[in-house]
């Protein structure tokens, strides 16, 4: 079952498109870096010495067991470019990542500055609103309070007015009856 390609840029280029060599290195040193490699090599190895000293009469591979040692020089001689390889991979791999990460941190800090800023702007058209908004709150309460002066004035001048009409038929009516001749009302 074939296993989903990565996402990451990096593992992509790094992983997904490597060529075969670097492939079987990656599955190679996998495997002999982990505890089911130790615990097979030990199993062998085991199997190995008790199949020479105490199973066979005639052993393949008599004591110093000098069979054995070539095939851990053998694998010696292959696992040390397999692993550095393997690990040459892995500190590109490393190294991609990094400069990847920094990119974006890059790009993060650009697109934090600019929000930054957009919000600096916001703020600045905000309190440019607001003192706008108070300074026509200060204009309409100059202008209530001079409606309601206004509105006193004409009401103490309808009542001026109002009182001196009253008062004044009484007197139109004393003058006019003097002019008539006759008695006042």
């Amino acid at each position: 079952m074939p296993r989903e390609p990565y996402h990451h840029p990096v593992n992509h280029a790094l992983i997904d498109e490597a060529p075969p060599g670097a492939r079987i290195a990656d599955m190679v040193t996998g495997f002999m870096g982990s505890w089911r490699f130790i615990i097979v090599q030990t199993a062998i190895v085991a199997c190995w010495l008790v199949a020479n000293i105490y199973l066979l009469t005639k052993p393949f591979d008599p004591f110093p067991f000098i069979l054995l040692n070539l095939a851990f020089s053998t694998q010696a001689a292959y696992a040390a470019p397999l692993i550095l390889l393997a690990g040459n991979r892995a500190a590109t791999h490393d190294r991609a990542t990094l400069e990847h990460a920094a990119t974006q941190a890059d790009l993060e800090e650009k697109q934090n500055e600019r929000l930054i800023s957009a919000g600096k702007e916001s703020l600045k058209h905000l309190t440019e609103v607001a003192e706008r908004t108070l300074a026509i709150e200060e204009t309409l309460r100059a202008q209530d309070d001079q409606l309601l002066r206004m509105e006193k004035a004409i009401l103490a001048f309808e009542r001026d007015r109002s009182t001196h009409r009253t008062m004044g038929k009484p007197r139109a009516s004393v003058s006019s009856a003097k002019a008539a001749g006759g008695e006042p009302a």
